[in-house]
């Protein structure tokens, strides 16, 4: 690997990870340029539009596998079966046949987990957590359990293990986190479908299907194999496992410390770090939002992505804070000190969603109201940054002015 770059949400997700990770893929070439998922799991939801106006919103895939691009789960991502096979089959439907690996480190999702996840969020009501449903939480905190722990390389390797293992989890895991969460009542609503041999049969065979379509090979391995790589983040930096603010974060490091931790095991590389952020703020789930605001704050704003949602509710919105922005990056990028070595290291922003912007824009810093345009506002960005910058004007690729070579 020769050249590397990074794209991490600087806020509480949808950004425009999928849009820049698109963009970065077609820069490099497409064909030959590997995308690494570095950390969550099938809860990403990163939108894609091509020139010509088609439209995938990426989940378990790699967001550049429209330009062409591989894809890589590496071992800080959560594989969820279900969803790989549901993506693969909308892939295919488009006639696209995405070569993907997974490390055999990577943590696997039950249907089980997914099930808890949905109960306890139910059983919240209105002081649920923010999450999708997709257990992601549930998988980590069962894995972190003595003999819980499933992951890809284990599936492979053992089949009969893994059907003993779906059952225990059903038998003793299950009923032991049920007690431990208090949520009784809704596990006894869902208790007929959880222990019906049905569930067990289909997911085992959808991990089948799994482990037949996906290579599983140490990241390090498929990293070394391709001059260029772009790491794509999940989730943002204010969603960080370690500095969020709980219990409303993810179960995941949302920055750069994944990847430094895999490139340190790699020859040197370039490495650009690019944090994304809409040119106005936004939240998709519960937890705080300093200074949300009632309604949408430019009649220009849409989002076809963040429909509202079972567990997470509308999407919520703010002005964009640039110093709170500032130092969310600037704590992030400290983390590149762990690297062991770097031929080149760069930062960079990307700005997205100027185009619902008016003319009259507006954004705060340190407490006070600013009013300027979308120039204006990306200048404010860059000066509290000393960044580089991506300027996104529109939903494709092709709408990114770039100041930063590539």
């Amino acid at each position: 690997m020769k050249h590397a770059s990074v794209v991490i949400g600087a806020n509480f997700g949808d950004e425009g990870k999928g849009l820049m990770t698109d963009f970065l893929a077609r820069t490099y070439g497409g064909d030959g340029v590997l995308v690494a998922r570095f950390n969550g799991g099938a809860q990403a939801g990163h939108t894609v539009v091509t020139d010509d106006g088609g439209r995938h919103v990426f989940s378990h895939f790699g967001a550049g596998t429209l330009a062409g691009a591989d894809t890589l789960l590496t071992r800080h991502f959560i594989a969820n079966p279900i969803i790989f096979q549901r993506e693969r089959g909308e892939l295919e439907a488009l006639g696209i046949d995405p070569l993907v690996s997974v490390d055999p480190r990577a943590l696997v999702t039950t249907p089980y987990d997914m099930l808890i996840n949905e109960m306890v969020e139910t059983s919240r009501g209105a002081a649920r957590h923010g999450s999708v449903g997709l257990g992601i939480n549930e998988t980590v905190t069962r894995s972190d359990s003595r003999g819980f722990r499933l992951t890809a390389g284990d599936a492979l390797n053992g089949p009969a293990a893994v059907e003993t293992m779906l059952r225990r989890i059903r038998k003793t895991w299950v009923p032991r986190r049920v007690a431990t969460l208090g949520i009784e009542a809704e596990y006894q609503r869902r208790r007929e479908m959880i222990e019906s041999e049905a569930l067990a049969e289909s997911w085992l065979a959808v991990l089948d299907n799994f482990l037949q379509r996906a290579h599983v090979r140490a990241d390090t391995e498929v990293l070394g194999e391709h001059e260029t790589v772009v790491f794509e983040g999940a989730q943002g930096l204010a969603l960080d496992q370690t500095r969020g603010a709980f219990p409303h974060v993810t179960r995941s490091n949302t920055g750069v410390r994944n990847v430094a931790e895999m490139l340190n095991e790699l020859p040197p590389a370039e490495l650009l770090v690019t944090y994304a952020t809409r040119a106005y703020m936004t939240r998709h789930g519960a937890g705080p939002l300093q200074g949300e605001l009632a309604e949408k704050p430019f009649p220009g704003v849409y989002d076809l992505t963040n429909v509202p949602h079972a567990f997470q509710g509308r999407l919520r919105y703010a002005l964009l804070d640039v110093a709170a922005l500032r130092d969310r990056i600037a704590e992030d990028f400290r983390d590149t000190e762990m690297l062991d070595r770097t031929d080149g290291l760069r930062m960079a922003v990307a700005v997205t969603c100027l185009d619902q912007l008016p003319e009259a824009a507006a954004w705060t810093c340190e407490g006070e109201a600013v009013q300027g345009s979308p120039d204006d506002l990306v200048d404010a960005v860059r000066s509290h940054l000393s960044a580089e910058v991506f300027a996104a004007s529109g939903s494709r690729a092709a709408d990114i002015a770039a100041e930063i070579p590539v």
